[in-house]
């Protein structure tokens, strides 16, 4: 009778190094993570979503979740990316020229709120930032980074970073009253009837003098 060889224990995995075989699927793996994310902070919030409960979503180890993102920061960061993608367009309306940019501005905000699409994950990037500092953190820091000083950028007036602070202040104010706290009858009010009031606004934030 022969003897069997001796089974060599396997060394156990290390948190945050996936295997080799997880490693290989890559940005598709990254995507489908990035995607539970998105859903895991819109369904729960920032508080109650965690690293295990995205990797649970996404059908992966929570270790390749930490390999690709880091921190829970880091991938709610990420979630914001996507979910802002849309919002980026608020740069091509300045772009286009001051005259008439207040009216741009206002009708491409209502267009990405008013798509349940664009909205849900909107909502909950906005909730999460209000309840968790860390969220709001992270919210703040990409809405200067990458909506504020490009926007600022491309105004030849004074203080043109202050002016798209206040513009974005505007339109966020809007968005928390209408779409979060649902305040009447602003929360039920006709967008047109809306834009007809705020376009004058924001147009004197970014032009005059």
């Amino acid at each position: 009778m022969s003897e069997q060889a001796p089974q060599v224990p396997q060394a156990p995995r290390r948190r945050g190094r996936p295997s080799r075989t997880e490693s290989e699927q890559g940005p598709a793996t990254r995507d489908r993570i990035l995607q539970a994310a998105r859903d895991q902070f819109a369904e729960r919030g920032y508080d109650k979503t965690s690293m295990r409960g995205i990797a649970k979503a996404a059908g992966v180890d929570s270790a390749l979740v930490h390999h690709y993102f880091g921190t829970k920061d880091d991938v709610f960061a990420a979630a914001i990316e996507v979910t802002f993608e849309p919002a980026v367009g608020v740069i091509d309306a300045v772009e286009e020229g001051l005259d008439g940019a207040g009216e741009r501005l206002a009708r491409f905000f209502f267009a990405v709120w008013e798509n349940p699409a664009t909205r849900t994950p909107l909502l909950a990037v906005i909730r999460s930032a209000v309840t968790h500092e860390a969220a709001a953190k992270v919210l703040r820091s990409f809405v200067l980074k990458r909506l504020i000083e490009r926007v600022g950028g491309d105004l030849d007036v004074p203080d043109p970073k202050f002016r798209a602070e206040l513009a974005a202040s505007h339109m966020i104010g809007i968005a928390f009253a209408r779409y979060v706290i649902k305040v009447e009858p602003m929360a039920s009010a006709d967008p047109e009837e809306i834009i007809k009031f705020v376009a004058p606004t924001l147009q004197r934030y970014l032009t005059e003098e």
